[in-house]
């Protein structure tokens, strides 16, 4: 690790009070020209005690906006103590989680894993257009069925067409014959460019995706593609706990990732993170937005900078290896929640190196689904799954009244 580090309290704090003092001070700066403010002092006390020991509360009520991207070029120089922060962050990510070269990545903290999957397709599609002379209506989004429903609004938004590949029920492996058929049918109707999206933890089965499916047939017929994982549930867990992640930057068809922080990382909702390579984000640079200092090259435009000193403060408390440890208990949990539904029989999918297990709905009756709220597949149809997350507050003892529940509905 380069600069994934656990720090003290103290530093932390020390770290994030510099960061502030290299921003704009509304409350005593003068700035006639910004079209914003600290938060409304009548509503947030932004002189109550308890925030001089609070960084992201303080940050907060500072409320630095991070507008633009602050990997490429220059960014408004009023908030770059914060801005620091962000780089910080997605040096540690991009670096040394997911294997980039130092200052060979772009990104910015996203206001989550559905505007970080769209601004990817946004990215690719402008990428092929101007690399490659492409009509819209010759590119299109490959992903398997299980993929998140942010790839049908981007599918939707971004007028490109959208393919649906078929997994095996059991495993949830891509079925490489019907891909292998849909491709060719799609080349047939004049798509020539392809913008895959690789899941790392999909949303209901925490299932990954092996990229060399979709990899080499596309390279056996040619074809010029972009590959973007969409890490946003797996990212903060999945590469920690396996040996053998082909889902990163080591990977050289990889061009970005999605990671959430709201998820795993625990850090406040609205708080995702868009990773890639060099080159590629400037294809989505408007150049409308000519008052911002810097380039404007993600989706949101103004966000807030209390987010990047959210998941800095998170990722600094618990370094490397204190993050290994907490996954590392939420993987025992689920193997053992596992071990117990091998004893009873009752059937269920689970990803190695992964915190989530989806059962199959035939051995949970409607009243369990809803006494312990596990989520179905599909609230509008007949369900085949449901889910259990185990996240920090599944405790074995939540699961052990589960399970008995399941072993009083079995034998009566």
């Amino acid at each position: 690790m380069k600069t994934w580090k656990k720090t003290t309290q103290s530093d932390r704090l020390e770290r994030i009070t510099k960061a502030l003092s290299e921003n704009v001070n509304f409350s005593n700066d003068v700035t006639l020209g910004y079209p914003a403010s600290k938060l409304d002092g009548k509503v947030f006390y932004d002189d109550a005690s308890f925030l001089k020991d609070a960084p992201v509360l303080m940050t907060y009520v500072a409320n630095p906006n991070h507008i633009g991207c602050h990997t490429v070029g220059i960014s408004e120089k009023a908030f770059k103590g914060t801005q620091e922060i962000e780089r910080e962050v997605l040096e540690i990510l991009a670096v040394d989680v997911f294997k980039a070269t130092t200052n060979d990545y772009d990104g910015y903290i996203a206001t989550g894993g559905t505007e970080a999957n769209i601004e990817a397709l946004w990215i690719y599609r402008n990428y092929f257009i101007n690399t490659h002379q492409a009509k819209p209506s010759e590119i299109m989004i490959i992903t398997s069925e299980d993929t998140h429903y942010s790839i049908a609004k981007g599918s939707n938004l971004l007028m490109v067409d959208w393919m649906k590949v078929d997994v095996h029920f059991e495993n949830r492996k891509i079925n490489e014959t019907k891909f292998e058929t849909a491709l060719e049918n799609a080349m047939a109707n004049g798509k020539k460019y392809f913008i895959v999206v690789a899941n790392m933890g999909t949303t209901m089965f925490g299932s990954v995706d092996n990229p060399d499916t979709y990899t080499t047939i596309l390279e056996k017929h040619n074809l010029p593609f972009k590959l973007h994982v969409d890490a946003a549930y797996g990212g903060f867990i999945y590469p920690f706990l396996t040996d053998n992640n082909q889902l990163d930057f080591s990977n050289p068809h990889v061009s970005s990732i999605t990671i959430d922080a709201h998820k795993m990382l625990q850090a406040p909702y609205g708080t995702g993170i868009f990773l890639c390579r060099k080159n590629l984000i400037e294809n989505v640079l408007t150049k409308e937005a000519a008052y911002v200092e810097g380039m404007d090259l993600t989706l949101c435009g103004s966000r807030s900078g209390a987010n990047a000193v959210a998941v800095w403060m998170i990722l600094k408390t618990y370094g490397k290896n204190g993050w290994f440890e907490k996954v590392k208990i939420l993987e025992m949990r689920t193997d053992w929640l596992c071990n117990q539904l091998d004893a009873l029989q009752i059937s269920y999918f689970r990803e190695p190196f992964m915190n989530i297990v989806t059962l199959k709905a035939a051995f949970i009756s409607p009243e369990i689904a809803h006494h312990y709220d596990l989520v179905p597949d599909s609230h509008q149809d007949d369900n085949h799954w449901y889910k259990i997350v185990l996240m920090e507050h599944v405790e074995v003892g939540s699961l052990q009244e589960l399970i008995n529940t399941l072993k009083t509905t079995k034998t009566t």
